[in-house]
């Protein structure tokens, strides 16, 4: 019985290997994007692609396991998410109300650590951001929404 249980869950895992969910990958750079618009000096823009653009861009770089089912479902579903949340490749495309918030918010979800994600910088250690690398970014986002009229 248990052989084959585990004959028919393997059939199934080879039958779900099938259905891919779409990548988020562009070919072109947007015309909407915060560095097309805005001043992003280099070494935040540097920040920002190494640590919240494979979520929160056009753009996502896929580490190994996006190809095995169910994980791409379930990281298919995190970018989905965060590009809902705040994509920079869409944020001229936002009204002045919603790019000062969305500049808000970057300041208070890395001021509470809650970005990047746990769940990804485990895997990514290199998305972790030390305190200077924090501070450089929120004093950019606040310079920012200062800026924007």
């Amino acid at each position: 019985m248990i052989r084959k249980v585990l004959l028919i869950f393997a059939m199934l895992m080879l039958v779900v290997q099938l259905f891919r969910p779409g990548r988020n990958i562009s070919t072109s750079a947007s015309p909407n994007a915060i560095e097309a618009n805005y001043k992003v000096p280099k070494e935040i823009g540097v920040l920002l692609r190494r640590s919240c653009y494979d979520c929160h861009s056009n753009n996502t770089i896929y580490p190994w396991y996006s190809n095995i089912q169910p994980f791409s479902w379930w990281l298919q579903s995190h970018v989905n998410d965060g590009k809902e949340e705040l994509n920079f490749d869409q944020f001229n495309s936002y009204n002045i109300k919603k790019k000062k918030h969305k500049l808000d918010e970057i300041v208070e979800v890395i001021e509470k650590d809650e970005m990047p994600l746990s769940s990804y910088t485990l895997v990514h250690r290199k998305a972790v951001l030390s305190a200077p690398d924090k501070d450089k970014i929120i004093a950019w986002a606040k310079g920012l929404n200062n800026a924007i009229n």
